[in-house]
């Protein structure tokens, strides 16, 4: 898979992380930032460069950073066709994708630290959406609130 990782400045030091152990699982990397824990940035900036691939369909799945997670979710999933969760845990991290077909894992820098980051982000990526009639249903439903007008 393409996974497409970004980061804001408090995301950074956990970037590095992310990236090796998406490369050791075998999946190619998409880097869209930011490059320094030093210069304040913007999360909105960096989330939104992965949701436009997720969009696109250039990338499979992203993960994306921020300090707590919180705003790098609530910016990726203001996309259509973004599905973006908070996971600090790895069942929510694998059962995100298998039942409701999250693609995008959103972590927070501040708050977990590079070993359980990893291990969350190699459940992610093994997993896969179950094609099971209850899930499929309920997955419909949040498309449906896509299509609603504001």
């Amino acid at each position: 898979m393409r996974i497409g990782v970004a980061s804001d400045h408090a995301g950074f030091p956990l970037k590095s992380v992310v990236i090796e152990t998406v490369k050791n699982a075998g999946h190619e990397v998409i880097d869209y930032g930011t490059d320094s824990a030093e210069k304040r940035v913007d999360f909105p900036d960096f989330a939104e460069k992965a949701a436009r691939a997720l969009q696109e369909k250039s990338i499979d799945r992203a993960i994306l950073i921020c300090g707590s997670g919180v705003g790098v979710c609530i910016s990726a999933n203001k996309f259509k066709g973004v599905y973006a969760a908070i996971c600090h845990d790895i069942y929510s991290a694998h059962q995100g994708v298998e039942h409701d077909n999250m693609n995008a894992l959103c972590l927070g820098g501040r708050i977990i630290g590079p070993e359980p980051a990893a291990e969350i982000v190699k459940a992610y990526l093994a997993a896969n959406f179950i094609e099971d009639p209850r899930f499929i249903n309920r997955v419909q439903k949040i498309k449906n609130f896509e299509k609603q007008e504001k």
